[in-house]
């Protein structure tokens, strides 16, 4: 599409354009690059100072651009059409979706899916081939069931939810609208749950439920288990990435990111807006406050306060954490001017 017709598009997003400096610069787009590999026909964005300097180099015919004038002069010096907002990384994110839709399967369903007799089914909903609906199952408006899915009995899915191939929904799980459920994720299976005795462990049968609320988001091969009693409860819009692990019980708010291979165990609470970055572990029955991050690897063992930044095995302050960390680096050196004291 012509770059003026993307602005169009993209409406009262767009906060400042070249084409109010430079009217002839309306180039022919064609579709989206990284800053540093971007060729001609495609855009890309700069978020930030650490990334400015591309525009001195990149081949990209237009650019989403920070609320920098000097930065907007520079791309216009070069000949390359801009637009401009305060979240540049936002807008180029609502550019991807003009560009490409993701594969969605035909409305219908397959000869070879297995429906059961009971399934109550919305309108516009669509099945993919071998996948197997057992009976009780409640199927919303509009929601995509990828070939190879699996779905128990008694489950129910909001519109508009998709399911990829090869994941697995297990019994008494209910998942809201607007969902996203990866290939190879399993949601709702049985928590590990094992009481020991005399003559080894006595299971404990996994009678609770899972509930994912609306705009939910879970990654390839993650899982989130059902407790014994009770429920398991991802909160509105929290996205877990791929090999996350959500053990039975655990309550974990709104608009929370868990990155790859976070692990919680059984019966944590994560408040609102928490960030845990890849690998974080969280140990059983830990409680952590709305908005608290956790950097990478951080093992968690005792309560996080809201707001706090951690680090670390065991979690400190991620300021403490710094300090210790540039303490360790220094050991072999301490350690030499130690021998050296002892010999004295």
């Amino acid at each position: 599409m012509k770059f003026s017709e993307l602005i169009i598009k993209l409406g009262s997003a767009v906060k400042a354009s070249s084409l109010g400096t430079n009217g002839g610069l309306d180039p022919i787009l064609t579709g989206l690059a990284p800053i540093d590999t971007a060729a001609s026909g495609t855009i890309s964005y700069i978020e930030g100072d650490k990334f400015a300097k591309f525009v001195s180099s990149t081949s990209a015919s237009a650019l989403i651009l920070p609320m920098n004038e000097a930065i907007q002069s520079q791309a216009i010096d070069r000949g390359i059409a801009w637009i401009a907002a305060s979240e540049p990384r936002l807008l180029f994110a609502q550019v991807i979706k003009l560009f490409y839709q993701p594969f969605r399967l035909p409305v219908g369903i397959h000869p070879s899916a297995i429906v059961e007799t009971g399934v109550e089914l919305g309108e516009n909903v669509s099945i993919g081939a071998h996948a197997v609906i057992q009976p009780g199952v409640k199927i919303g408006n509009g929601v995509v069931i990828h070939p190879n899915v699996v779905i128990y009995p008694d489950v129910s899915i909001g519109d508009r939810t998709i399911l990829h191939a090869n994941c697995t929904i297990h019994e008494r799980v209910s998942i809201g609208r607007d969902c996203v459920i990866h290939s190879g994720a399993a949601i709702g299976a049985e928590g590990f749950g094992f009481v020991p005795t005399a003559t080894g462990w006595f299971k404990m049968e996994q009678a609770g439920y899972t509930v994912l609320e609306d705009g939910v988001e879970i990654g390839c091969n993650s899982t989130v288990d059902r407790p014994a009693v009770g429920e398991t409860r991802i909160g509105r819009d929290t996205k877990l990435d791929n090999l996350v692990h959500v053990g039975h019980g655990c309550q974990i708010g709104a608009n929370c990111a868990l990155a790859a291979q976070v692990g919680l165990a059984g019966g944590v609470k994560v408040g609102n807006q928490v960030l845990l970055a890849g690998q974080v572990g969280v140990a059983n029955q830990v409680t952590i406050g709305d908005r608290a991050i956790a950097s990478s690897k951080t093992g968690i063992h005792s309560n996080v306060d809201p707001g706090s930044i951690v680090s670390g095995y065991p979690a400190v302050s991620h300021k403490l954490w710094l300090k210790t960390a540039a303490i360790v680096n220094r050991l072999p050196e301490m350690y030499q001017f130690f021998k050296q004291s002892q010999r004295g």
